[in-house]
């Protein structure tokens, strides 16, 4: 996709799952921070932000099929957009985390030539760790005892059941017939 194509399609409103992405990335990320923690026995602090991290991987592969490798621009544009509205340190750790993470995503999601069910569950299934991990340590800057082995471990587990879902959906939808599908005008 060219520029001036991109440009047309973005501007006209065509790319609703791009503008989802958008929004995500720096709400995501000012909730970090403003939602309170919850304290452990262990003396560290569990997120329930962490429940909702694994949304924006699986809506940022939807985004990559409306605008294509323009998803990385889109990205650079949401991470802007957080250090404009969050916590230097969480901001700093999400750019970091998404920087790894959804390259990861990106190419696996680009070059694995699968249905779409199985590309956005992979590439989920190996980003999302990597994600959280690279997040929480740098954010735990600002954030003390958010770096932990509960909301890592909630943080991971909630990406995975939510792309689950996303790939129980997409997976139903790839084994209708073809005419279906068309009728349908979804996911194709």
């Amino acid at each position: 996709m060219d520029f001036k194509s991109f440009g047309t399609k973005f501007i006209t409103g065509r790319t609703p799952w791009t503008y989802l992405y958008l929004a995500l990335i720096p709400f995501i990320n000012w909730c970090f921070a403003a939602v309170p923690q919850i304290p452990l026995p262990d003396h560290g602090s569990w997120t329930p932000m962490s429940i909702v991290t694994g949304f924006v991987l699986v809506v940022r592969d939807f985004a990559q099929r409306e605008i294509k490798h323009w998803v990385i621009a889109a990205l650079g544009v949401g991470l802007a957009l957080s250090f404009l509205t969050s916590d230097p340190a969480v901001a700093l750790g999400s750019t970091c985390a998404f920087a790894v993470s959804e390259l990861i995503d990106w190419a696996i999601f680009t070059f694995m030539k699968r249905p779409l069910s199985q590309r956005v569950a992979i590439s989920t299934a190996i980003s999302s760790p990597v994600d959280s991990a690279v997040f929480y340590m740098i954010a735990s800057i600002s954030i003390p005892g958010i770096f932990n082995i509960w909301s890592l471990t909630t943080s991971v587990l909630s990406k995975l059941a939510g792309v689950l879902v996303v790939y129980l959906v997409l997976r139903q939808h790839e084994t209708r017939p073809i005419n279906e599908r068309q009728a349908a005008n979804t996911f194709d």
